[in-house]
């Protein structure tokens, strides 16, 4: 019978001629991501299980992203927390206010196609763009990786989703992902992997691949696994060997489920208040008034996301009295949106443009809302409280459908 490919990853990891879904094993860890919100807590369970050193330095990453730039007086808490731990276990790839933590991993090399990777953050599973098992894990896992480099993992069983076809004029892979959460449900993959396939995932770029690995979570995946191919290749710069070409989900593989789509029958889509999974057209939310916008995020961050927005505003100007913010997803992106002229025509129509981080998205810094106002934004969790008070309307759209709302004031469809 054939292999799914996290079943192929992860028998790759342990040296078996292959594993089966629900199966216990133990993994060697190939990269660890740890974020500024959650060091001191891992750092405490470090010291109380009595590690003296890091099994690996090189392969652990710590990155500020959080909250940078600092909202609250605990919040140098952190830092000095974090600082101290990689001082004294010589920790090298620490990173202060390059970007988000989910962007840096891929962008600047730590992740390569079949890794291991795990990272304090539910929205690890983004680095399935590149064909890495990712997934989140809590302080006290994280700890233990620390000190022994491997974890036990259950083998997901593998949900597959096929998308053939072209795409329509004006609609993004955080459409596509926000139809497929709304089809699946917010438990409907809990603890499987999600395996995209199709030609239409084929012609993805791997920034719009970034973002539906990105949300996979949101369906309760426990990964997200897409195919290396020469998009892989050229943004991880390297060639692919044998094993990695191999990560292609066999055909008599046993999925749970398969979900077949059409691109063309794709539409802009929203998540409406206050759940990911209550997904309406945006159609049917027409004329809805608003107050503000956020376009960036680990979700929408990317220098094609703000090429698209800046597509849709170009020439026009915010609406009066909405507040548009963009967040660039790290330092990175920010100087190539610069020198292609993309914050300018952001700057023009009205947009405050913030420092690379997480910002409004975990709903620490950067333009948090009142009571009854109305939000849409790129990221990825709309929950109550999630960027503001409990009593802030959230919706979550692509950046050209967000870019749309704030030039109108309201919901709309993307304009010419």
């Amino acid at each position: 019978m054939g292999q799914t490919i996290i079943e192929k990853i992860i028998a790759h990891n342990i040296g078996a001629d292959e594993v089966k879904p629900g199966q216990i094993v133990t993994v060697q860890v190939d990269r660890v991501m740890v974020d500024d919100i959650m060091m001191p807590f891992i750092v405490g369970k470090f010291e109380e299980m009595g590690f003296d050193r890091v099994w690996d330095p090189d392969k652990v990453v710590m990155i500020y992203d959080h909250l940078v730039p600092a909202s609250q007086q605990d919040d140098t808490r952190h830092y000095k927390v974090g600082d101290a731990f990689a001082s004294k276990y010589g920790l090298t790839h620490v990173h202060r206010s390059d970007g988000i933590c989910h962007q840096l991993m891929t962008e600047a090399g730590y992740v390569k196609p079949g890794d291991v990777v795990f990272g304090t953050d539910s929205h690890t599973t983004t680095y399935g763009c590149v064909g890495a098992f990712s997934t989140g894990i809590g302080y006290t896992e994280m700890a233990a990786i620390l000190g022994t480099g491997t974890l036990w993992v259950k083998v997901p069983e593998t949900i597959r989703v096929e998308i053939n076809g072209r795409l329509p004029e004006g609609v993004m892979s955080k459409d596509v992902i926000l139809r497929i959460i709304g089809d699946l449900r917010a438990d409907g993959a809990t603890y499987c992997s999600l395996e995209f396939t199709g030609d239409t995932i084929r012609e993805m770029s791997v920034a719009s691949r970034m973002t539906m690995a990105n949300m996979a979570i949101e369906a309760g995946a426990k990964c997200a696994m897409f195919t290396p191919d020469e998009k892989t290749a050229a943004y991880c710069e390297m060639e692919l060997n044998d094993f990695q070409k191999s990560l292609v989900g066999d055909a008599d593989a046993g999925y749970i489920r398969t979900l077949t789509y059409q691109a063309e029958n794709f539409v802009p889509v929203m998540a409406c208040p206050s759940q990911v999974d209550q997904i309406r057209d945006v159609s049917e939310l027409e004329g809805t008034p608003i107050d503000q916008v956020f376009i960036g995020s680990c979700t929408n961050g990317r220098l094609e996301d703000l090429r698209a927005a800046a597509n849709v505003l170009r020439g026009k100007k915010v609406a009066p009295f909405v507040k548009l913010i963009v967040t660039p997803a790290s330092r990175k992106v920010y100087r190539e949106a610069l020198e292609e002229g993309i914050l300018e025509t952001l700057a023009e129509s009205g947009a405050m443009i913030t420092h690379a981080g997480c910002g409004l998205c975990c709903g620490r810094t950067g333009g948090i809302l009142s009571d009854y106002e109305t939000v849409v934004a790129t990221n990825n969790r709309n929950f109550l409280g999630r960027m503001g008070t409990s009593k802030v309307q959230i919706y979550l759209a692509s950046p050209a459908t967000a870019a749309a709302c704030a030039v109108a004031g309201k919901i709309t469809a993307v304009c010419g």
